[in-house]
């Protein structure tokens, strides 16, 4: 978790008329809660039925406080750099929180355009409400369930798509099957990235086999993560990346500045390729749709 998950809370301030103001919020799936961050004056942590979601500092939309945030966003600048149009992005985010991504890269890349999928309608008016966030077409935000959206998205629409989809502390199943990789392959144009954060416990099963369905789909793969968290020493964050092109390869120049990127920051972390992700998956079979029981046949 992020340093801001861990922090104590102060007194509640008043926000701006219209802006953000600390306090709970009764939201269509439970509560909502916005703390001032005591650490960073202006800045503000949103907790989403008591879990740390995201943390904005609306004067500075090109900070983002929480470290797997600074990870995507590592890979998403390599990968464009790499393949994609930075002047013609088009960017579909799987689960919205204060939109703390999709500010980030409104800032980085101007002319994007970008829609926000969240589930809950009543959060996404009071995110719109508290923060500056860009209008349409620059920033759509779409009320409707993650995986619901993404089945009825047009083929090859989006050139990056990054899930961070929680109930409580973990990533809804049908989220992470081989038949959900395959629908955000079909969203993906030519060149696309799709970038997801996995939050997983000190086995890495959840990691495991989010990365064999990837593998299964996707000719390339990549991880990120502190070490202690490769290594099973804590829960924590495992940052996955997946594309039909290639991505960075170990001991390549490509993958050498993403690795110096990488190392700055609170947490510093590691870029692992494909040929570590397959050593990593060996064995595990990954997570597919169940089949629902079939109908006993009519005498």
């Amino acid at each position: 978790m992020s340093r801001a998950g861990r922090r104590g809370r102060r007194t509640p301030e008043p926000g701006a008329p219209g802006g953000p103001a600390a306090g709970s919020y009764e939201i269509s799936t439970g509560t909502a809660e916005l703390v001032p961050d005591e650490y960073a004056p202006g800045s503000w942590v949103l907790h989403v039925n008591g879990v740390p979601s995201s943390h904005v500092d609306p004067q500075h939309p090109e900070r983002l406080d929480f470290e797997y945030m600074r990870w995507i966003a590592a890979l998403v600048h390599a990968h464009v750099g790499a393949h994609l149009d930075p002047a013609a992005l088009r960017v579909l985010h799987l689960g919205g929180g204060a939109c703390s991504m999709a500010r980030y890269l409104a800032h980085a890349y101007p002319a994007a355009r970008q829609v926000v999928v969240e589930l809950d309608g009543r959060l996404a008016e009071l995110v719109r409400q508290w923060f500056d966030l860009p209008r349409a077409p620059r920033l759509r935000i779409r009320v409707g369930e993650a995986r619901a959206v993404t089945e009825s998205l047009t083929a090859a629409t989006r050139d990056v798509v990054v899930r961070d989809v929680f109930a409580g502390s973990t990533t809804p199943e049908p989220l992470t099957t081989v038949e959900f990789a395959r629908h955000v392959a079909r969203v993906l144009a030519p060149g696309g990235l799709y970038v997801l954060n996995c939050g997983d416990t000190r086995d890495l099963a959840g990691a495991r086999a989010e990365l064999a369905a990837l593998s299964e789909v996707f000719e390339h793969v990549g991880a990120v993560a502190d070490p202690a968290m490769l290594k099973g020493r804590r829960y924590g964050n495992i940052v996955l990346a997946a594309s039909a092109v290639p991505l960075p390869a170990e001991g390549s120049p490509e993958a050498a500045a993403l690795g110096r990127e990488l190392l700055g920051g609170a947490v510093p972390a590691q870029y692992k390729d494909g040929t570590w992700a397959r050593s990593f998956v060996a064995g595990t079979p990954p997570r597919r749709d169940a089949v629902p029981p079939r109908a006993p046949h009519a005498p």
